[in-house]
């Protein structure tokens, strides 16, 4: 008998452990992708165990209450290409570092200086979902948000326990530049540009090459917000039903190096539930490099004469 219950302890009371951490990490009530001041607030007074991170403002701001910092640069690729993904081993020892598990629940939050701003938290989520965390959101408006709520703010973030977790990269969210090159003659996906017109149209470009990848259509980013903040849920149906592209089993959003892509990537496969919707990560920095189809491209001597312009504008403050 005595046996028995020896026998029996050793092999539930693992399981009960592994129960109880289970729940202890399980996604909280009022839980959602996108979350609102008061809610957040609401969450961190239950016992729930939830790790909250910012991923940009200036420390001198403070942070909420129990959160963490994690840089923005740490997600991304070399300057060279900020849309690359950082090796595995380096996103594995910070969301060690970060005490994050698949399990931990994850709120985002980014500074709110802009609604460009937002493209880092939903970057990181983008990122943190392909390495298996399973419950994430973003704080709608960033910590301005939290602090024009009038929420707590405290002077130093929270030391953590550092996790075990070594995370599987998913690409299930994502296609590569070979990817989008094998796509552009299959009417069953459409590539979506999140810049704005200028950079669509080719009359602005940050990359070797003016212009859009052969065949993408174009929904800027800053359709969904108001402000800094995305607009409500019914606002962003009917903005995306009446700026729908063509409708294809597959959506891939890309821009510059994939920070405002990321918006539309959350807008649609998180918010929306528009289903396989991807992320080009690295983009058209990375597609212009070399002589890949690319539409909307102005002639030489127009390309040049806009550089210019816009140089001379800057110099008279304009």
């Amino acid at each position: 008998m005595r046996r028995q219950v020896c026998w029996l302890l050793k092999v539930w009371v693992p399981v009960w452990l592994w129960l109880a951490a289970g729940l202890a990490m399980a996604q909280p009530a009022q839980w959602s992708p996108l979350l609102e001041a008061d809610a957040l607030a609401a969450i961190l007074e239950s016992p729930a165990t939830v790790r909250v991170v910012h991923v940009t403002g200036d420390a001198r701001d403070g942070v909420i209450p129990g959160a963490v910092r994690a840089s923005y640069a740490a997600f991304r690729g070399p300057a060279s290409n900020a849309g690359q993904l950082p090796p595995l081993p380096q996103l594995q020892t910070l969301l060690q570092q970060l005490g994050i598990t698949a399990q931990t629940p994850v709120v985002l939050v980014h500074q709110g200086s802009s609604a460009s701003d937002f493209g880092a938290a939903t970057r990181v989520y983008w990122s943190l979902k392909s390495l298996g965390v399973q419950h994430l959101a973003v704080l709608n408006g960033g910590f301005q948000q939290w602090l024009a709520a009038g929420l707590p703010v405290s002077s130093e973030t929270s030391s953590v326990t550092p996790s075990g977790y070594e995370p599987v990269w998913q690409d299930t969210w994502r296609l590569t530049t070979e990817q989008v090159e094998q796509s552009l003659e299959d009417d069953t996906i459409t590539l979506l540009d999140a810049r704005p017109s200028a950079f669509y149209l080719g009359q602005q470009s940050i990359a070797a090459q003016p212009g859009t990848i052969s065949n993408a259509d174009n929904l800027s980013f800053d359709t969904w917000f108001e402000g800094n903040r995305l607009k409500p849920a019914d606002e962003l149906q009917q903005l995306f039903s009446n700026n729908r592209p063509r409708q294809t089993p597959t959506t891939v959003s890309f821009c510059n190096t994939g920070h405002w892509a990321s918006i539309n990537w959350f807008v649609l496969s998180e918010l929306l539930g528009v289903s396989d919707t991807r992320l080009y990560a690295e983009s058209v920095v990375e597609w212009a490099q070399q002589s890949r189809a690319m539409d909307n491209q102005p002639g030489r001597l127009a390309w040049y004469w806009g550089m210019t312009r816009d140089w001379l504008r800057q110099l008279a403050g304009k």
